[in-house]
């Protein structure tokens, strides 16, 4: 009996063999890449510096900081957005001599309402701006023994730059951006300022919906 079976498993041994080699191996699926999506409403804190020398009335400078809400577009890897701006600022300038007879002038506010342009490799979005441009500037005459006296004006014009954003966790993105600046002049009681052209730099940090 014993030498039976093992002239049966003997005999059955090249067909099992040739089954096994003709099994075809099946390599486990590759793991799904995930792909950012760009598109929705986001809101966002910002800062940053800027400087600008051309008005004729010396070099102003000075940082900035506020908030910011857009919405984007997502079409294969190009993005369009819709994106708007204001911040708190200190950009200014001192003429004269402090305490005896100086005047101050200065960007309280400014801000942006801008379209964006930009294509996006997955996590990384590089793009234009460009838009509208405002800033709320005060100038200030102050004359020791006499007091001073203040008077403010809106200034309108346009802007235009550029930008990366990254996505660095699940709705949260970090940008850099630079932005040119440039806001009509104006006249206070007098005294001319002529058109006001900003060079700035800014970062950010942004929430998407």
């Amino acid at each position: 009996l014993l030498t039976t079976t093992g002239l049966i498993a003997l005999g059955m041994a090249p067909a099992i063999a040739a089954d096994l080699a003709a099994r075809p191996y099946t390599k486990a699926p590759a793991a799904a890449i995930a792909i950012n999506n760009w598109s929705g409403f986001y809101l966002g804190a910002m800062g940053g510096y800027a400087q600008e020398n051309s008005s004729g009335i010396g070099t102003l400078s000075g940082g900035f900081a506020g908030g910011t809400a857009g919405y984007n577009w997502q079409m294969g890897n190009v993005v369009l957005g819709l994106e708007a701006d204001a911040a708190w600022a200190d950009i200014g300038t001192t003429l004269g001599v402090p305490g005896i007879a100086s005047l101050d002038y200065t960007i309280r506010s400014m801000g942006t309402v801008r379209g964006r342009v930009g294509y996006a490799f997955d996590s990384v979005l590089v793009y234009g701006t460009g838009g509208w441009a405002w800033s709320d500037n005060r100038l200030t005459a102050t004359v020791a023994g006499l007091g001073s006296a203040s008077e403010s004006r809106f200034h309108s014009g346009w802007t235009l730059g550029a930008g990366v954003e990254v996505m660095f966790a699940p709705k949260w993105s970090v940008k850099a951006e630079y932005l040119y600046k440039s806001l009509e002049g104006a006249n206070y009681s007098g005294f001319p300022v002529g058109t006001i052209n900003l060079n700035s730099v800014q970062v950010g940090v942004n929430y998407h919906f």
